[in-house]
């Protein structure tokens, strides 16, 4: 796996919802959704998105726009237009004056708004959280990025929508995949084409590339700067030397922060500590308790009862 691969596995479809957005001409839209992430792409008629603090994102038919965080925003296909309803955290849907809406905007399975037929058609997937790797990548996105059609390799939109459009045995499992696809190549256009991306990268240097993978394909390998050195067939002193200058940090520093991203999210999903610290590469639990602690200023237990999880020591 290599270094964005494993940045990429975090926000997962599972966690998402979907729509098909049918609307007519002329309408506006509050969104207090506070989700984490939202995919957002026009299949007809292009719309805009308005933050509170004055930045707009124009977003045309067939790209792609990934809107990171909780500020709230307005889309629209009209700024002067009314606004017809405020989404807010799990989907609940007011109108202007606070009446709930239930059934009133309703137009079948996994389809919302006031005209099917209406001149903006648009497909929203919103991820109410992320885990740990995930994060990594959440903090790397700018607050709103559009991608342009034509860098997009893969005719994701369209089959994304052609599933919201029927009704099949397993479409729910077809839609999160095509949802994870369509994701991840958006994410995978954006960080190649993106010098400022934010997201670690060897670059050029196959071998920071070598060490990278190295440490994501096993992380409970013993590492060293030696043994990676050895790995990679350079000097200790010239592995540590590329990996600061590439990655921005030393190998062994950056590979206690992936081990205690990749241990935190095995504990939200349930794992003991002890499980967690032998596939992370920690000898014992006290020692991945103590890294834990160090890195994130929190201690396990502490971490998994604010995830409200409780905290399994010796039960697999």
């Amino acid at each position: 796996m290599d270094l964005t691969s494993a940045l990429l596995a975090g926000p997962r479809a599972q966690r998402a919802f979907v729509l098909k957005v049918c609307l007519g001409a002329g309408w506006q839209l509050r969104i207090e959704d506070r989700s984490a992430l939202c995919v957002l792409t026009p299949v007809r008629g292009d719309l805009t998105l308005r933050f509170d603090d004055g930045e707009t994102i124009d977003i045309a038919v067939g790209e792609v726009a990934l809107v990171r965080g909780t500020d709230p925003y307005d889309a629209y296909d009209d700024p002067a237009a009314p606004r017809l309803a405020v989404i807010e955290a799990d989907g609940r849907c007011y109108s202007p004056d606070g009446t709930l809406l239930k059934d009133q905007l309703a137009l079948g399975v996994r389809t919302w708004g006031d005209d099917p037929d209406g001149e903006s058609v648009f497909v929203t997937a919103t991820y109410a959280e992320s885990n740990e790797v995930g994060s990594r990548l959440l903090q790397a996105l700018p607050r709103a990025t559009v991608v342009p059609a034509h860098l997009l390799e893969w005719p994701l939109v369209d089959m994304l929508q052609t599933e919201l459009d029927r009704t099949s045995p397993g479409q729910d499992v077809v839609i999160d995949r095509l949802l994870d696809l369509l994701l991840m190549g958006v994410l995978r256009v954006w960080s190649e084409h993106d010098a400022e991306s934010g997201l670690p990268s060897a670059g050029d240097d196959d071998v920071v590339r070598a060490a990278l993978a190295a440490m994501h394909h096993n992380p409970a390998e013993p590492w060293t700067v030696q043994t990676l050195a050895g790995f990679t067939g350079v000097s200790r002193a010239a592995l540590a030397r590329r990996f600061a200058t590439v990655v921005g940090e030393p190998p062994m520093a950056y590979l206690t922060r992936w081990r205690i991203q990749l241990a935190a999210d095995l504990l939200i999903e349930g794992a003991t500590l002890e499980r967690a610290a032998r596939e992370v590469g920690y000898a014992s639990a006290f020692g991945l308790s103590a890294a834990f602690k160090r890195v994130k200023g929190l201690s396990p237990q502490a971490f998994r009862d604010r995830a409200g999880e409780p905290m399994l020591v010796g039960q697999v």
